[in-house]
């Protein structure tokens, strides 16, 4: 009788909260894009107040995005490497290309969408009229280059939600991330996140405007919908066995306790927002705002973090405790101290909205 021993190696995790924050700020910066685009495109009259918060929402969020991605590199001088010597068969490298694309398309569209404000703006005398009225270059609008930004960046956007997908889908040694459900439950957490974020920007910034409130409980309410379908869909399949992936994943963990948890802890996270928009008051769905945040930010970190503490070969779990540097707690804290100081250095030079779209056909109020 011969006996083959397998000695196992614990292991540091390879991606950071770094990682979880990069797809979690990149996510809800594509998919609030999406949410300006109705009323900036001229179909959508009535969702000003929403398409401006969301504009604003996404340029902070792409901005800070990439820095975090830098951070995760753990050397930021690798990103150069993407360019020099790119490895076409990797959905990574690919993903060098789509990030600087749609933070280029988003910028020149989110200048093209507000350039009507901006002018105005600039003709005010206000503190900011100089800085405005540089920005805006003339007076008149610019549907032609706020058409082809848009189609531009949407194409640059539907490219980011599947690459961030796809990088991690196509792991096969982790069954956890080896589902081609993957790059949508990311996309549909990506909606829920936007949406809270959009509802709680529209509480602290002082708008508490309803129309705002109405339209993004709608976004969220889909996008809630949409992540419990596909998660009850891979639950299903795993659980027949119709889908090996997707069974090795379950058989993986349905032993560990804190995985019994963590479940529990992501369909509390998905459902409590559902549960207060149809219960609490249009003025406090901000409360659901924040816990959608927190969903989209969860299963990021289940996926990344968590996948990583399933050893690829052997049993159990690894144990991750979360360091107080900087490639833990002081870099997520420093990630939003970014977020916010972008974010209080975008918003006052963004000008109040004008009372039509850019483009699209001429509003007249009802008599």
């Amino acid at each position: 009788m011969s006996v083959i021993e397998v000695v196992n190696v614990s292991r540091e995790v390879t991606w950071l909260p770094w990682a979880v924050q990069y797809f979690f700020l990149i996510g809800i910066s594509v998919a609030c894009f999406f949410m300006s685009l109705p009323y900036y495109l001229g179909r959508a009259q009535d969702s000003a107040s929403l398409a401006r918060t969301a504009l604003i929402a996404a340029v902070v969020c792409g901005v800070v995005a990439p820095v975090a991605l830098l951070a995760d590199l753990h050397q930021p001088g690798r990103f150069w490497r993407f360019y020099t010597n790119p490895n076409l068969s990797s959905w990574m490298a690919w993903g060098a290309f789509f990030i600087p694309g749609y933070l280029v398309g988003l910028l020149v569209y989110a200048w093209a969408a507000l350039k009507p404000d901006l002018a105005v703006a600039g003709q005010s005398g206000g503190p900011l009229a100089r800085w405005h009225a540089i920005i805006s270059l003339g007076d008149s609008p610019a549907p032609v280059v706020l058409k082809a930004s848009a189609v531009f960046t949407v194409l640059m956007g539907f490219l980011i939600l599947l690459y961030t997908g796809m990088e991690v889908m196509v792991v096969r040694a982790r069954p956890l991330w080896n589902t081609p459900l993957l790059p949508l439950q990311f996309a549909a957490t990506a909606f829920v996140g936007a949406a809270g974020l959009v509802m709680v920007l529209d509480r602290f910034m002082g708008n508490r405007d309803v129309g705002t409130v109405r339209a993004a409980s709608q976004w969220l309410l889909w996008s809630l919908v949409a992540t419990i379908v596909f998660g009850s869909l891979w639950y299903a399949t795993g659980l027949s066995g119709l889908v090996r992936t997707h069974a090795e994943a379950l058989a993986s963990v349905a032993q560990l306790s804190s995985w019994k948890l963590t479940a529990l802890w992501l369909a509390a996270s998905v459902l409590l927002p559902l549960v207060l928009l149809w219960i609490v008051p249009s003025q406090h769905t901000w409360l659901g705002g924040v816990l959608a945040l927190h969903a989209a930010w969860m299963f990021r970190w289940t996926v990344f973090i968590g996948g990583q503490s399933l050893p690829k070969t052997g049993a159990g779990e690894y144990a991750y405790h979360l360091p107080l540097g900087h490639d833990g707690l002081l870099g997520i804290a420093g990630t939003a101290g970014l977020w916010i100081a972008t974010l209080i250095i975008v918003t006052p030079l963004i000008p109040s909205r004008s009372p039509k779209p850019a483009i699209g056909p001429t509003f007249v109020p009802a008599a």
